[in-house]
Order: C-alpha cells, then sequence, then structure tokens
C-alpha cells in the first residue's frame, strides 16, 4: 500500500470515529432527561460509572505506566475537571429548563468564550475578523435564544431565561477548562479525563441526593450508558480520531452533535425551534467555523505576502503543526500523550 492509500485510509478511519462520537454526543440530553434524575445526580454517576470505565480502558493499554504527570500538570487537570463537572451540572440543568435543542445551540458559543479569556488572560491580539465573528455569533444567539421583551416582565418565562442562562455559564466554564487544561502537555487526553471525572465523585458527593435514586428500575441504565459510552467510548473515539484528521475536518464534523441533538428533541420529545430561531443557528455555525478556521471578511492576503509572513514566523506546514486543533463544544480539554505528535489537542466536553 503507497503512502498516499495508507494516508487515506487513516483519514477515513479518523472520520468515521469521529462520525461516531458525536453522533454519540448528540444522543446525551436523551439520556440525561429519561433518567429522571437530578442534574447533580446524573453528573455524580456519570462520574462514577465513567471514572470505572475509563479506569479499566487505561489500565488495559497501560496508560498508568510513564504518564508524564508531574504535580503542576495534575493540579491544572484537576482545576480544569472542577470547571468541567459543573459545566455538565449546568448543561444538564438547562435542558430541562429550555429543550435540548436551544440549550446545545446556545453552548456552542464556547469558542468565543475561549477568544475572549485568551484577550483578558493572556493578552491575545482580537483581530478584526475574530471581533467580526463575535458580533455574528451575538446576532445568532439573540435570535436563537428567541426572548422578547416579555420574558422579562412580571410572570414572564422565568424558568427559560433561567435555562439559556445556565447554557451560557455552562459554555463559560467549559471555556475556562478549555484555557486550563491546554497547558497540561504531554499526557494522554485518556488519563487527564480520568483525573477529571474521578474528582466530579467526591466533589458532587454533597449535592447527591440517593433518597431520590431509590425506585428507579431501569432508568439507570441511562446513568450507566452517559458512563459507558457517553463518558468512555466516546471519548476513546474522539481521541484516537484527532490524531487522524486535519482542523478543518475535526470542525466540520463537530456540527454533527448538535445536529443530532436537534434531531432527536424533535423526534424523541416534539420539541422544533421556530423560525427566527431557525435563522440564529446557521450564524453561530459559521462564526463558530470562522473563529477556529482563521476566515476573514476581507479578500485573503496575495501568496507572496502570504510566503513572506510564513518565512518570517516559520513555514507554513510548521506554523499549521504548532496550531492547536479545536474538538468539539463540551468534551474535556487535554493534550496529545506523544511528544512528537507537534499539534496540541483542544477537547472540551459539552457533552
Amino acid at each position: 500500500m503507497s503512502t498516499d492509500q495508507r494516508s487515506n485510509s487513516t483519514e477515513l478511519k479518523g472520520t468515521v470515529e469521529l462520525t461516531i462520537a458525536m453522533v454519540l454526543s448528540g444522543t446525551i440530553g436523551v439520556f440525561v432527561v429519561e433518567s429522571g434524575a437530578s442534574p447533580f445526580n446524573v453528573v455524580f454517576f456519570r462520574c462514577v460509572f465513567g471514572a470505572i470505565a475509563l479506569g479499566l480502558y487505561c489500565l488495559v493499554r497501560g496508560f498508568f505506566t510513564d504518564h508524564n504527570f508531574t504535580p503542576r500538570k495534575l493540579g491544572l487537570a484537576a482545576l480544569g475537571g472542577v470547571f468541567i463537572v459543573f459545566n455538565w451540572v449546568l448543561l444538564f440543568s438547562s435542558y430541562k429548563n429550555t429543550s435540548i435543542s436551544v440549550a446545545t445551540v446556545v453552548y456552542h458559543t464556547q469558542p468565543f468564550y475561549v477568544a475572549l479569556l485568551g484577550v483578558l488572560l493572556f493578552r491575545d491580539k482580537l483581530t478584526p475578523a475574530k471581533f467580526g465573528w463575535l458580533v455574528v455569533a451575538f446576532g445568532g444567539l439573540i435570535l436563537t435564544a428567541g426572548v422578547s421583551l416579555s420574558d422579562f416582565e412580571s410572570g414572564g418565562h422565568s424558568a427559560y431565561l433561567v435555562g439559556l442562562g445556565q447554557a451560557l455559564l455552562a459554555a463559560l466554564f467549559y471555556a475556562l477548562s478549555t484555557v486550563i487544561t491546554k497547558r497540561v502537555t504531554g499526557v494522554r487526553p485518556h488519563l487527564v479525563a480520568l483525573v477529571q471525572v474521578t474528582l466530579g465523585i467526591p466533589l458532587l458527593l454533597p449535592f447527591a441526593s440517593f433518597g431520590a435514586m431509590k425506585g428507579m428500575g431501569p432508568a439507570w441504565g441511562w446513568l450507566v450508558g452517559l458512563g459507558l459510552i457517553h463518558t468512555c467510548l466516546m471519548y476513546v473515539l474522539m481521541y484516537s480520531s484527532y490524531q487522524k484528521l486535519p482542523t478543518p475536518k475535526i470542525a466540520v464534523l463537530a456540527f454533527i452533535y448538535p445536529a443530532v441533538a436537534m434531531l432527536c428533541d424533535w423526534a424523541v420529545y416534539g420539541h422544533r425551534v421556530s423560525l427566527v430561531q431557525a435563522l440564529g443557528i446557521p450564524l453561530i455555525v459559521a462564526a463558530s467555523l470562522g473563529v477556529n478556521l482563521g476566515w476573514t471578511f476581507g479578500p485573503r492576503r496575495s501568496a507572496r505576502s502570504e510566503d513572506t509572513s510564513g518565512a518570517e514566523n516559520g513555514s507554513g506546514a510548521e506554523a499549521e503543526s504548532a496550531a492547536p486543533r479545536t474538538a468539539p463544544a463540551g468534551l474535556p480539554e487535554s493534550a496529545p500523550a506523544d511528544a512528537a505528535r507537534a499539534e496540541k489537542l483542544t477537547i472540551g466536553e459539552s457533552r
């Protein structure tokens, strides 16, 4: 088999893995709602079952050998885990106060929080293009939220407004986790995720209501599924696919998740977005892709100008290699284990 054939075969495998992972992500809302448990209980048991499954997987694969954790990296992973865990609680609460569709779309404003945090915390440059995409995303958010002045008046839809706030705060928590966990380099993402879900067990223990879990019966299957399917299998597929795919394909395939979530919300619960809300969704999608892929509003610079810039800042291949790959919104963020792989993966869990 030639090098090109192997490359195509590898990319195809990565595409299949990420597609399956994103389809699974889109079903999370149904598992959460059908469990009937409170958001705190859902996340607590997701962490329990997820930690068991991920721990066994890492043990079988031998990931605990040469794990490359240092006290600093472990502390950063744990701090990122605090935001990830409460991000799940807020997002799952938003499902019940709004709908799976609206919460998921609003939650996908995460990349813009990451960009703003970069400006505030690390003095990253907010380019005119990024600012423009932020404006587009904000417009899409207003349309998708479907909020009117009557919602703020006495007797308005207070629960719906709370749900929107929960989705936005969940996105902010994800962004904080992303910024923090990006700095955990040289550690397998599976181990970072394992640290984060394991931390969630003692973190959420004071908030869990075990009395409310009595008599759940078959509903336990939904919680077990969240741990085994959406916290172990899904992550394993994603982390594997990120090593095989170029950044643009990852960014595009990531939107399978909200599409499937909206389809499930309609098929299972009959929830439909309004025409106005539907107009806002493509704006958020386009803005997210624009930020992740570096799209600009004006004409691109000439090839000669780009070559000159590349000579000043490193070759085009090196620049692309050094750029972080951004994963779908909502999954735990981490870096690749093999230092020889130049690309850093950005994995945050919305889900």
